[in-house]
């Protein structure tokens, strides 16, 4: 008997669906219109109510045993009718006269099965379907009942299962084909780096244990296919259904592409996902997701299941160019269609974002999700100032002044609303930080306006002033999202005319979300010191912590470090013609280098002096579009004697391999601490009182790590050779020294005699 599993959702959905995409504003808003409709009725329901219940059932057909699961939102008692009442919890702006029995298939159809299987289970004869709609902009509440025999119910779920027979067939057939292959599948090259079985075993132990694990690994060891390989493998076993490997650059899906690439040349089957922003999938010239713009949203759900099935049959690469050839063949949106894919692909790749962005992420996946995951999350140093950006928000009056001038003076509640905020808005006072209860009121009421707003923008499509409301309502959505997470590690501040929600650590918020995944593994050659990322990234006190030591000969490694010169903002400008010098002695050998600045600023202040005595030098600009990144690299590759100047933590100083020749030297000018600003130092005091550690976290840890990953760029390989010149007295001392990689052998110098001399024997050798 062949075993497969859905969720109640996605079987609606995959059957049911139908119609256009018509999604302005709505899809964004409606994950969260949820939760505030089931937490405002689940919060009227009796104690003899049951809240988000597990219901499960098999069934068994042709050869197959199909498992449908799911959480009915409430399950009761009616003592009236002496039935249970299964309820499923809706959120509108339609007008609640519009809505009855048959306003909305697919409701009923969740709400319908939910029933069936919890009948089932009980022996029930009857039972009762209610759909509670929740009006976003009155909170008004309107229930709707039906009552159903069990004999009606079964008819409506095996028909249900009979429709998504074939395609599930499909499924549990690939499914095999995936398994046995994966049995069969060995690593792809012939012997494991030094170190990359190490890591591997570590991913599999995780895997296997259901935990978290941090782990820093050397540039060159191949990290990527350390983490892909186990975690195939332990799909092979059924201890997972999918992987996501996340990502904070292009750069890195490449990387997981190719390592799968390698496996696959090898016989490994395995559908692969590479998710794509929507901007940059769109086959139109503009973004407009509505019938009347876009040919693809029209009819979309009509069309969509078959192209499923196609793109399924047909190719194991979900790709950009696969998803774009099938999006025109059946006329389907592309970037809905990739999302509808993920429900049937193996491994994802994507962005952070689609993980942890709360206002963008698969919520289908990571709200309820009933399928096992592993995150493997790529240059995760990058995660902890991305996690502090997407759990962050702010708000500008302007917007409700220009909401004042452009709503319709018919709309007398959205208008009320809208005065309502501005009045707590002006209410503040003028200090520019504020406790959660100060803008408690404030933010009340910027909620209640968002929601009134959902009435406008569903009846008022053709109002001259649309776009600008939408884009308003995007910004409250967003606010109000953050605001939901607010805690003690968020803090408020006022800018004049713009309230900010800053989060300063995103640990808790992260802990609570990775208890959905089955296992998280964190990896990146500069996780120095482990539990700092650990803090700010959800671990726990069973979170598995690792350090792998470099394979490369130190031998083939120099490290100088200069102890005289000091980088900080009011020296810079004294020692330029020092750093010039340096820069020129170190260069000396024939070979590309590349000088890494911790701001544009100081790096074009020592380029003007640099290009007068070196004319084979490139800098790197600070608008740089892909094909300018892409053709600033294609001269390692063309060039054999090449100066670029380049900022740390930017495009170049993470994620790129120039092997060989490409790349022989490296010079890092100062520590890399960020700039002093006014939002850095609140984080520092609030981790001064939170660990006593506030300069470490705001400023000395971000800056060092981007001093390690710039330092990576130079050993990629087991053949390469090269060079780094650390440049800043404080690389000599603690704790800036410590935090430098353990397997660098630093030489301090003190003349330029002492670096002429050690570069020349080291270039001999």
């Amino acid at each position: 008997m062949k075993e497969l599993r859905i969720s109640v959702r996605n079987l609606i959905e995959f059957v049911k669906r139908s119609g256009d995409i018509d999604r302005g504003f709505y899809s964004n808003s409606r994950a969260m219109a949820g939760i505030y409709a089931h937490k405002k009725l689940q919060a009227l329901y009796s104690s003899s109510y049951k809240k988000e219940v597990f219901l499960s059932t098999s069934i068994s057909i042709s050869d197959f045993n199909l498992t449908v699961e799911g959480r009915a939102d409430g399950i009761g008692y009616d003592e009236k009718t002496c039935l249970y009442v299964i309820d499923e919890i809706k959120s509108t702006s339609r007008d609640l006269d519009e809505l009855d029995y048959d306003s909305n298939i697919l409701h009923w159809a969740q709400a319908k099965t939910y029933a069936y299987i919890y009948a089932k289970n009980k022996n029930l004869d009857r039972i009762n379907v209610r759909l509670s709609y929740f009006h976003l902009p009155t909170s008004q509440i309107k229930k709707i009942d039906h009552e159903f025999s069990f004999e009606e119910l079964s008819d409506f779920f095996n028909e249900l299962i009979v429709s998504y027979l074939e395609f599930s067939k499909r499924l549990t057939e690939w499914k095999e084909i995936r398994n046995e292959s994966i049995k069969a599948c060995r690593f792809p090259f012939k012997n494991y780096r030094v170190g990359q079985r190490e890591m591997a075993v570590a991913v599999y132990n995780t895997i296997s244990k259901t935990n978290k694990l941090f782990v820093q690994a050397p540039t060159g060891i191949g990290k990527s296919m350390s983490v892909i390989f186990p975690s195939i493998k332990a799909i092979g076993e059924d201890k997972l259904d999918k992987i996501f490997y996340l990502v904070s650059r292009s750069t890195g899906k490449i990387t997981a592409q190719d390592s799968l690439f390698k496996l696959m040349d090898r016989g490994l089957r395995i559908k692969y996902l590479t998710l794509t922003a929507k901007e940059k999938i769109c086959i139109n010239d503009e973004v407009k997701c509505n019938p009347k713009d876009c040919p693809f949203a029209k009819g979309h759900f009509d069309r969509v299941n078959d192209a499923i099935i196609d793109i399924f049959d047909s190719v194991d690469e979900f790709k950009r160019s696969n998803i774009e050839k099938y999006s025109r063949l059946h006329l389907v949106c592309p970037f809905e269609f990739q999302l509808d894919l993920a429900n049937f692909s193996d491994f994802i790749i994507g962005d952070y974002n689609y993980a942890f962005d709360p206002i963008v992420y698969l919520k289908r996946f990571f709200e309820g999700s009933l399928e096992s995951y592993v995150f493997l999350i790529d240059e995760a140093h990058n995660l902890v100032d991305r996690a502090r950006e997407m759990y962050s928000a702010e708000f500008n009056l302007n917007d409700l002044m220009l909401l004042d001038e452009y709503l319709p003076k018919s709309l007398k509640i959205n208008r009320a609303n809208n005065l309502k905020a501005i009045s707590e808005f002006n209410l503040l006072a003028k200090t520019r930080f504020f406790s959660y209860q100060a803008f408690e009121n404030l933010n009340e009421a910027l909620e209640k306006l968002m929601y009134s707003l959902n009435d406008y923008l569903i009846k008022y499509k053709e109002d001259e002033h649309y776009d600008e409301i939408l884009n308003i309502y995007f910004n409250l959505f967003s606010y109000n999202k953050i605001y939901q997470y607010y805690n003690k590690d968020f803090v408020s501040v006022k800018e004049e005319n713009t309230i900010k929600i800053l989060c300063l650590d995103s640990g808790d918020i992260f802990k609570d979300f990775l208890k959905n995944a089955r296992a998280s593994v964190f990896f990146s050659a500069t996780l120095e010191p482990l539990k700092y990322y650990g803090n700010l990234l959800g671990a726990d006190e069973n979170t598995y912590y690792y350090k792998i030591k470099s394979p490369f000969d130190t031998n083939k490694l120099l490290v100088l470090r200069d102890k005289k010169i000091l980088t900080t903002y009011r020296y810079r400008k004294n020692f330029v013609a020092d750093i010039v010098r340096l820069l020129k002695l170190f260069t000396e050998k024939k070979g590309n280098y590349i000088f890494f600045f911790p701001s544009y600023a100081y790096m074009e202040m020592v380029y003007e002096e640099y290009k007068k005595i070196d004319e084979k030098v490139i800098i790197q600009s600070r608008q740089m579009t892909e094909t300018d990144r892409s053709e600033f690299l294609l001269k390692f590759k063309f060039q054999e004697d090449l100066r670029a100047f380049a900022v740390m933590g930017g495009a170049f100083s993470e994620g790129i391999d120039l092997l060989g020749k490409r790349l022989i030297g490296v010079a890092i000018i100062s520590v890399g601490i960020p700039q002093i600003s006014f939002e850095r130092n609140i984080l520092k005091n609030h981790f001064q009182k939170k660990l006593k550690k506030g300069y470490d976290y705001a400023y000395i840890y971000p800056g060092m790590v981007k001093v390690n990953q710039s330092g990576g760029r130079v050993i990629r390989s087991e053949d390469d050779k090269g060079v780094v010149l650390l440049i800043d007295k404080r690389f000599s001392i603690e704790p800036y020294s410590k935090l430098l990689p353990s397997h660098w052998i630093v030489e301090d110098f003190y003349s330029d005699k002492d670096i002429k001399k050690r570069l020349g024997e080291f270039w001999e050798e």
